[in-house]
């Protein structure tokens, strides 16, 4: 044992005393109030964070109640970030375990934010903490930057952007292990199907947990005077493949039992065939791949009824070598005569060069500790790496822990927790040295 992992055993239970108290703030994003743009609990976990970095030492700065960092080092525009999120996807229901806490059972920490993102952030900033008290003096300035809105939109980057520099190189903790180089291509659309206005009226609202982050695990609907009802299995909506999709489910279903004569079945019969169990675009011509980042990827996530008729919402994530018009133009051809489609949020793919010095070294310190190949790897997710100049995404997940992070009982196993605190502070130090 050296001294950073000596350090690491003797501070563990005062970091999840840390830990704890910052999972305990149930920072979902809410309505704007004064001084707090992203709601107050957002605002109170960033204060508390922001206390804790000032007691440790380092310099504090909040832009706009927005976002904040902690910074050590020299003074200098030439700084290595380090960028996170404090805020949190609502918790859902069918936990086991309190969300809005930190829990341990059987050698494995659960709690809303474990994964994604307090436990992976806080690990980054205690780290940096633990390098301080053992002597290390940084030759390059270090920031820990800590967002408040990642999982509703990242408006909280622009916040950051207007007021500072960014970062000459850094990391988001928010994906997954090794080296994330490049990030697919995200466009969310709208499937507008009008219906006669006969049977629109027919339709009552659609009841279920849907959101663009995960895959619906029920919905419920009735149609002229029948309830009809659907049930499967959440997952990120990332990775559909893991799930049991509600809204197709009850597609298929209405398909079988309306009126075959109707514009209704119609479209019902379109969505289950076009997407039932079809994840990666076979259903629609739009099974695209390459060899950096592999198939694209589809998943419906909201169904509701419109002003003229039915909505379908829809995530595609698609290849770092597809243009999104390609995705747009081969989606239009498929669609039902009548039907239109709307985007409604577009991110484009990100793809570094493998060959920096940086990722050479990120990558050393992940095999290193870990034994685990170490090849660059690209991600279906959606970081702040998209937003944040000079930016990529390294772990905090480990090759085959998929499904995790927006779940109910969501949780990182004791170990792991420990190997991301210390690859965190030996990547901290590696990249200021």
């Amino acid at each position: 044992m050296d001294q950073i992992t000596t350090s690491i055993e003797t501070n563990w239970e005062d970091f999840l005393l840390l830990l704890k108290q910052v999972m305990q703030v149930p920072s979902v994003k809410a309505a704007p109030e004064p001084q707090a743009p992203y709601g107050i609990e957002a605002r109170r976990v960033l204060s508390l964070v922001m206390d804790k970095c000032m007691s440790y030492g380092f310099q504090t700065k909040v832009i706009d109640d927005a976002i904040g960092y902690a910074q050590w080092g020299p003074e200098s525009d030439e700084y290595i970030g380090v960028l996170g999120h404090l805020d949190v996807v609502p918790a859902g229901t069918g936990w086991d375990f309190p969300p809005f806490d930190l829990s341990e059972n059987a050698g494995r920490f659960y709690g809303r934010g474990i994964l994604d993102n307090k436990g992976p952030i806080i690990s980054c900033l205690y780290g940096m903490k633990l390098l301080k008290e053992l002597g290390y003096r940084p030759k390059k300035p270090i920031r820990i930057i800590f967002g408040t809105d990642e999982e509703s939109g990242m408006s909280d980057i622009s916040h950051y952007l207007a007021a500072e520099q960014p970062p000459v190189f850094g990391f988001t903790p928010d994906c997954k292990y090794p080296v994330v180089y490049g990030e697919r291509g995200v466009v969310n659309v709208a499937l507008h199907f009008p219906l006669p206005e006969n049977e629109q009226q027919q339709i009552e609202a659609f009841q279920g947990d849907q959101f663009r982050d995960h895959v619906p695990d029920h919905l419920q609907v009735t149609i002229a005077g029948q309830a009809f009802e659907s049930k499967g299995t959440r997952a990120p909506s990332n990775a559909p493949e893991l799930g049991e999709n509600a809204i197709t489910i009850l597609a298929a279903s209405l398909a079988n039992q309306l009126d075959t004569h109707t514009v209704m079945h119609a479209v019902f019969k379109w969505i289950w065939q076009s997407f039932h169990e079809k994840h990666f675009g076979e259903g629609i011509d739009l099974a695209l791949s390459d060899a950096d980042s592999g198939q694209l990827i589809l998943t419906p996530v909201v169904l509701q009824k419109a002003e003229d008729g039915l909505m379908l919402e829809v995530a595609f994530r698609y290849p770092v070598s597809v243009p999104e018009s390609e995705v747009l133009t081969r989606l239009r051809t498929r669609m039902p005569k009548a039907a239109r489609v709307e985007v409604l949020r577009r991110m484009p793919g990100i793809c570094q060069s493998k060959d920096s010095e940086e990722i050479r070294k990120l990558s050393d310190i992940y095999h290193m500790i870990t034994g685990n190949n170490a090849d660059p790897v690209t991600t279906t997710g959606a970081t702040y790496a998209r937003k944040m100049p000079n930016i990529l995404a390294f772990g905090p997940s480990f090759p085959g822990q998929k499904g995790i992070a927006h779940n109910k009982n969501e949780y990182m196993d004791a170990t792991d927790l420990r190997m991301n605190l210390e690859i965190y502070m030996r990547s901290i130090k590696a990249l200021t040295e």
